[in-house]
């Protein structure tokens, strides 16, 4: 009878060793997946929000934070697991120069039954920030640099003006 009881003991905490190992398994898979998807998704998004027509006009890189939510938000959802729940949040977005800051917090499918009685569910939260500014290779370009070499113009004024950049540049 002695021996019976040590096996089942010695197979459930083989059992709960097992289950320990998966949730731990599946949180750190989750937390790199969940980086690499964020990063992936924030440098494309940076990409898509660029102004060529400020670019070209003044010589300097700026994003639309309107366009830049709306291709991240597109992006991201095509892209996530559908396992687990989401919460997005945009903390820094700068216009000029680009920067944007983006934390995602996602809950697993793991959920713990509360100690307090009161019946609500705790669940794992995996939080993951990502800070980007926008980089890119510069190619002179002899045919455009006559006209990006002045940023006084009035054109790139005007524009300055419309956007409201003109204390950033």
């Amino acid at each position: 009878m002695n021996k019976g009881i040590l096996i089942v003991g010695i197979i459930l905490l083989a059992l709960i060793a097992l289950n320990l190992l998966n949730v731990i398994n599946n949180v750190a898979t989750g937390s790199e997946l969940d980086y690499y998807l964020l990063k992936e998704t924030t440098d494309a998004s940076l990409q898509d929000a660029i102004d060529p027509m400020f670019r070209t006009t003044c010589g300097l890189y700026r994003i639309d934070k309107e366009k830049f939510v709306e291709s991240f938000l597109y992006r991201f959802a095509s892209n996530v697991d559908e396992t687990r729940s989401y919460k997005i949040g945009f903390y820094d977005i700068n216009e000029l120069p680009p920067k944007v800051s983006v934390k995602v917090d996602s809950l697993t499918t793991l959920s713990f039954d509360a100690t307090d009685g009161g019946g609500e569910n705790e669940h794992a939260v995996i939080t993951t920030t990502y800070d980007a500014i926008l980089e890119t290779n510069y190619i002179s370009d002899v045919r455009t640099e006559v006209g990006l070499k002045d940023k006084n113009s009035t054109e790139c004024k005007s524009l300055l003006k419309l956007y409201d950049l003109e204390a950033e540049v």
